[in-house]
């Protein structure tokens, strides 16, 4: 019976939450880099290694993406709460907010695009599709190196006993995984 069902169409997607949340990197044609939160995130396939994030095309994450075809994606901790929120509420156009943040960022492996440091894991793209779907834009990118700290990843997973990943629930509202369970 569906009877105690509540009708939830306008937050439909939040059904799909929590959500890891992670950051991602972008710059400009001149190298300056600009970074957005993103909790729609997911693997679209292993070979070719591809990811997929739906970011506004009005954002300026998408505009930078499209110029400069790359992008890292940065694995924080629930310790980054603040910098996971100041990145997803301000934009890129008005505030530099690396500045903000006073974040340190680090070369990448194989793109020009930076990495964030003080994550636990990171995967450096570059554009290999755009989808348009409805008002978001679905950015698929090419996985050409992806890495974790070895404490916090092992045996091929997270080791959420010793990191706490941030799930988006919606809003301004966040949890942690807290248990693992095998069937």
């Amino acid at each position: 019976m569906i009877s105690n069902f509540i009708n939830v169409e306008d937050d439909f997607y939040k059904l799909l939450h929590p959500k890891l949340t992670v950051l991602v990197v972008s710059i400009d044609e001149n190298g300056k880099p600009n970074i957005m939160t993103c909790a729609w995130n997911m693997p679209v396939s292993e070979e070719p290694p591809l990811i997929a994030i739906a970011i506004s095309p009005e954002s300026y994450t998408h505009e930078l993406i499209l110029k400069t075809r790359e992008f890292t994606i940065n694995i924080p901790t629930i310790d980054m709460l603040k910098i996971i929120w100041t990145a997803g509420t301000r934009s890129g156009r008005k505030t530099d907010k690396i500045k903000l943040l006073n974040l340190k960022l680090i070369k990448s492996k194989t793109i020009k695009t930076p990495i964030i440091n003080g994550c636990i894991g990171y995967l450096e793209c570059k554009l290999n599709k755009v989808i348009e779907a409805g008002e978001t834009s679905i950015i698929i990118g090419e996985v050409l190196a992806a890495y974790a700290d070895k404490n916090a990843f092992k045996y091929g997973r997270w080791n959420i006993n010793k990191v706490k990943l941030p799930l988006h629930l919606g809003s301004k509202y966040f949890t942690i995984p807290t248990q693992i369970k095998t069937p």
